[in-house]
């Protein structure tokens, strides 16, 4: 199975304070997706749909992803509001299949998809409390053999960027871990955030970071490190899920103004 994933659009009325309106990156990647050979069969969107959580934003996303040609699957992040964003899919039925959160399992694929709600109202930090950990433990358990794609919005992982990892630390990401470690057939926990493609190993499998179409936080390592973004084009990624051998591409939106020589 195809699976292309796009993440952080942050959507809003207005330009970002670095004059960037989101909604342009956004539709330049659904152009990119829309001309992908061989197409892709679901796109993820893994969180931070909108910048503020605002109808009027949603209403603006719902637009762009009409134009999106391939299935898609959404997930809140902590820019979100769960039941604005409810309102603004109605169509989107497993939007509401989690009770308080969103989350929810999509069966109708080669790969089984588990999306976890890992929000917290009004904080940029994100928590898997005892309620949405035994939900995905009972998720887990239900098919142990089929292979299983996990996407949640906070990474589960320290990247090394602390001035994120200080406002997006994942409470219950231990307990999460050891859930996870449980599980053979898990190909991959696919997460948002971040705003880069990232990669760390947790359990028995790779968790990874994906880049944002809005705009990319800088690459700063130091152990007093800035957090600021930058002007690298917008981003997605594209994972070749197989049994044990999946594969993941970092694209990127946006091409040389001429072609490099052969």
């Amino acid at each position: 199975m195809l699976i292309a994933q796009i993440s952080d659009l942050h959507i809003q009325e207005r330009p970002g304070p670095d004059g960037v309106m989101a909604i342009d990156h956004l539709e330049l990647a659904i152009d990119d997706l829309n001309r992908y050979e061989p197409r892709p069969d679901l796109v993820l969107v893994t969180g931070d749909l909108s910048n503020n959580g605002l109808p009027a934003e949603y209403a603006i996303l719902h637009a762009a992803l009409d134009k999106l040609e391939i299935p898609y699957l959404l997930i809140a992040g902590n820019h979100d509001s769960r039941e604005p964003l409810r309102e603004a899919f109605p169509e989107h039925a497993y939007l509401r299949s989690g009770g308080e959160f969103i989350q929810y399992v999509d069966d109708t694929w080669p790969v089984r998809i588990v999306a976890l709600d890992t929000t917290v109202p009004g904080r940029h930090h994100g928590a898997l409390c005892p309620a949405r950990l035994q939900w995905l433990s009972d998720r887990l358990a239900e098919q142990p053999g089929q292979t299983t794609v996990v996407i949640m919005h906070h990474p589960p992982f320290d990247t090394g960027i602390r001035p994120m990892d200080a406002l997006g630390i994942l409470e219950g990401r231990d307990e999460f871990a050891r859930i996870i470690g449980q599980h053979s057939n898990i190909e991959r926990v696919l997460c948002g955030h971040m705003h880069r493609s990232i990669v760390c190993r947790v359990g028995n499998t790779l968790a990874s970071t994906c880049p944002g179409t809005a705009h990319q936080v800088e690459l700063d390592l130091r152990e007093r490190g800035r957090l600021t973004s930058n002007a690298e084009p917008p981003g997605y990624h594209v994972h070749w899920v197989r049994p044990g051998a999946t594969v993941t591409h970092h694209a990127v939106v946006g091409y040389l103004a001429s072609p490099l020589p052969a």
